[in-house]
């Protein structure tokens, strides 16, 4: 696969600096003569360009985690704290007060694609910075905030800064990391993403004990952190000379994406067969059918069709959007029981839900990297989403109203959590790793995207399984159904996995070695042809 056998931009670009054509009196061999090399800047003079020149990859992926954990931490941190936000607020209802998440879910998703395009146009650690920033001061007028329509608009701020650093920071990674090296980087980025946001409800039930303000307050440390290290020690990764995005194409994306949330998310609310549900839903198949359209037609489609004919990518992008309705719908359904059924404290359900998030790193650092190795990516993705479904079978087979932590719900803690650790860093890893450089921000912004969509459908799912149940009996078997329906999905994401990504013996379904590519084909037709199935 040539792209990833090339040096990294930062390799590249040091490399260049060193030669004695750049002119930076950098280390080179004099014809016929010994090799001449500059003295080392002396103690304390190092100038910032140097510094950030000399920033190992282990570095930038600490600063851009810290990032991602803001982005992932508020997916689910302010679900605990809805409660205390309506008495502050006098809020009767929870119609406005579902719009302190919505708001910022269909924020989210809508603006990842377009930013993730602009991201690979311009230079990403700018970006990356500029999204935490705007990520930063959003989380604190939100604490600040002394209403609800205040509160909104300041998520809906903070959702923007999020979508902007998301993608900037996977392809911060990518461009740094030499490509033997991003599989596992990207993992880590994931996994530390994951367990922020499966880590969120048990967080936010500590923060709200003192004030629902905390659960925003916490993201000022961790994002200042973030902005000073990053300034100080973030490589320059140049944008590549590709042409800005195709304006129609970004709006009816954007527009299409946010309507597909916002009738998912408010579906339950508004009922499903009502006439703003389907409006809406209308509204987003018709937007994304003609961005589909104007994709497969236009000369400068705003996602690189060619990507789409990478095996890994599509089989991982299919991963995702299963494997994310799984996801969301287990992490609401665990809050909903622990609260609703067995009335444990925001406090007490938070903390109960800690042991499934350790699983998370413990499987993805330890292990998932082994069984890659040995049994290739495509396999661990199936079987790490085949134990989330048997977590999820776990539950609904054992979960009673009596409260019975050990007995009723922590085996199927363990094996979700370690279905997580398995599947989530290994997917988007095989997804990034099929990226050429030229699309390292956008493709990693639409795998993500999907991730949103997926969560949202999730939710959406498990609220209209659940129904509204009456008797206790009712509501166990609601439960029980909803558990049984999520475990499905989730196994039907092993089933993709397993049909997409594992290699089989029979030659690759890709143009053989040594195809002529057009230049007009993109970068991404280049892995294609080259065989970029070896995931």
């Amino acid at each position: 696969m040539p792209s990833l056998s090339q040096p990294s931009i930062v390799e590249a670009r040091a490399s260049r600096a060193d030669s004695p054509a750049s002119g930076t009196g950098g280390t080179g061999a004099l014809p016929g003569g010994p090799t001449a090399r500059t003295q080392p800047p002396a103690a304390g003079t190092e100038t910032p360009a140097a510094r950030r020149r000399a920033t190992s990859p282990n570095i930038v992926l600490v600063i851009v985690c810290a990032g991602v954990v803001l982005a992932s931490l508020d997916l689910f941190i302010v679900n605990v704290a809805l409660p205390q936000m309506s008495r502050s607020f006098g809020a009767t209802g929870l119609d406005g007060l579902s719009w302190v998440l919505n708001g910022y879910a269909i924020v989210y998703a809508s603006l990842l694609v377009l930013f993730g395009r602009l991201a690979d146009r311009y230079r990403r650690e700018r970006g990356f910075l500029l999204g935490v920033a705007v990520f930063v001061a959003a989380s604190a007028a939100c604490a600040a905030a002394t209403s609800l329509p205040m509160l909104v608009a300041f998520r809906v701020l903070q959702a923007a800064g999020a979508a902007l650093l998301t993608p900037t920071s996977l392809g911060l990674i990518l461009a740094t990391f030499p490509p033997e090296r991003r599989h596992s980087a990207v993992r880590t980025w994931t996994a530390v993403g994951g367990l922020a946001a499966a880590l969120g409800p048990a967080v936010g039930g500590l923060l709200v004990a003192a004030s629902w303000r905390w659960v925003f307050l916490v993201n000022l440390p961790i994002g200042m952190t973030a902005l000073i290290a990053g300034w100080r020690l973030l490589p320059e990764v140049p944008g590549h000379p590709i042409p800005p995005p195709d304006g129609l194409s970004a709006a009816l994306i954007t527009a299409g994406v946010g309507a597909l949330t916002l009738g998912l998310v408010e579906g339950g609310t508004w009922g499903w067969g009502d006439p703003r549900t389907i409006g809406v839903l209308t509204l987003a198949v018709v937007l994304l059918t003609l961005f589909a359209a104007r994709t497969a037609r236009h000369h400068n489609p705003l996602i690189d069709r060619a990507l789409f004919r990478v095996r890994p990518f599509t089989g991982a992008s299919a991963v995702a959007v299963l494997f994310s309705i799984a996801f969301g719908a287990m992490l609401l359904s665990r809050v909903l029981w622990a609260q609703d059924v067995w009335h444990w404290s925001a406090l007490t359900t938070g903390v109960s839900i800690v042991p499934g998030p350790i699983m998370v790193p413990l499987f993805s650092f330890l292990v998932a990297g082994r069984l890659i190795a040995r049994f290739g990516a495509g396999a661990v993705i199936a079987a790490g989403s085949t134990i989330f479904a048997a977590g999820m079978a776990w539950m609904a087979l054992a979960a009673g109203l009596a409260p019975d932590y050990v007995g009723d719900v922590l085996g199927g803690l363990l094996l979700t959590g370690i279905g997580v650790g398995l599947t989530l860093p290994t997917m988007m890893a095989t997804a990034a790793a099929s990226l050429p450089p030229t699309s390292f921000a956008t493709g990693s912004a639409v795998v993500n995207m999907l991730r949103q969509v997926g969560l949202a459908i999730g939710v959406a799912m498990l609220i209209a399984v659940l129904g509204s149940p009456r008797s206790p009996a009712q509501v166990l078997a609601a439960y029980q159904r909803g558990w049984s329906v999520t475990a499905a999905i989730a196994f039907a994401g092993g089933v993709a996995g397993f049909l997409l990504l594992v290699r089989r013996s029979r030659a690759p379904d890709v143009a053989p070695e040594g195809t002529a590519v057009p230049p007009s084909a993109g970068p991404a037709a280049a892995l294609v042809a080259a065989g970029s199935e070896d995931v």
